[in-house]
């Protein structure tokens, strides 16, 4: 029942929410948000055995597939979407589904959130296989459409994963690694856009990073399969050569286009001072890991 969810629960420190002043509004939001990120770090050791769940799907050619209702939805479709420009990867290998599909993220699609059967369709369109992460997200916990995507994942024999922001939550019984991010009562009550949303993108943001980290697609700090689709990027992409070997604008231009515009093989071409087809075998052998290409 809704009554039992700390997601759902009255905030004693808001009960006089509509009476307060806008600077203390904003006070006792900017509060409670301080509290999410200590909630977060109660689930690392939760949220690390997804990632290398997720890394050593991404080792076998699998996929990470983010699924929920609602803002859950919206956040990892967020997610999913940011992947492709910051580390070069396929919009196929990270993905975002909605329950009630692209019109739910501007308008409520009713009843979507409800039909356990419309989740196995959608991971059926994507043709879900056994390679695959498939990761339910749900605030409640309690999510219809999440369950029957949770479900059909593990009878496919997908690994599984889920994030919601309340205590033994009925996703977590189908999922392989379970977070449960206890956010509290929001300072609006039920609202949970709010600190459960938060938590939510601290905890896919964390998932998505760590397990780009995990295949090569950083080096050092720096984001070195940046797809450069326009000047602002290709800027940056000079930049990072830049930062990666002390190189001066000009070199770094210069070994930018021999590297065909690919980032990582001009770092190397600069570092061991090596032709563009060496620093490509380089990388090709050590699986996109520049340090180990060095």
């Amino acid at each position: 029942m809704l009554e039992h969810l700390t997601t759902e629960q009255c905030n004693a420190k808001t009960k006089n929410l509509d009476e307060m002043t806008t600077k203390e509004i904003l006070q006792v939001m900017n509060e409670e948000d301080q509290t999410v990120a200590l909630a977060v770090s109660k689930q690392l050791d939760q949220i690390e055995k997804l990632v290398q769940k997720v890394i050593a799907s991404f080792q076998r050619g699998g996929r990470l597939i983010y699924i929920g209702a609602g803002t859950s939805g919206r956040l990892g479709i967020l997610d999913a979407v940011e992947c492709p420009p910051t580390f070069g990867t396929d919009p196929d290998m990270v993905q975002g589904i909605i329950a009630g599909g692209l019109e739910a993220l501007t308008n409520a699609v009713e009843g979507a959130e409800d039909d356990e059967g419309l989740a196995v369709r959608d991971l059926q369109k994507v043709s879900l296989t056994d390679k695959d992460v498939v990761v339910g997200i749900a605030a409640s916990g309690r999510t219809p459409y999440v369950i029957g995507a949770l479900r059909y994942a593990k009878q496919i024999g997908a690994t599984t994963g889920s994030i919601a922001c309340n205590k033994g939550a009925e996703i977590s019984k189908y999922a392989d690694v379970s977070i449960e991010v206890e956010t509290g009562p929001e300072v609006l009550t039920g609202s949970t856009r709010l600190k459960a949303g938060t938590a939510q993108k601290m905890v896919l943001n964390m998932i998505s990073t760590a397990s780009m980290i995990g295949i090569g697609k950083v080096y050092k700090n720096l984001m070195v399969d940046v797809q450069a689709t326009n000047g602002k990027l290709k800027e940056r992409a000079k930049r990072i050569i830049m930062e990666a070997t002390g190189a001066d604008a000009n070199t770094a231009a210069r070994y930018y286009m021999a590297a065909h515009g690919n980032v990582k093989t001009a770092i190397v071409m600069i570092l061991l001072q090596c032709s563009y087809e060496e620093a490509k075998e380089r990388l090709q052998k050590a699986n996109g890991f520049v340090r180990k290409a060095l």
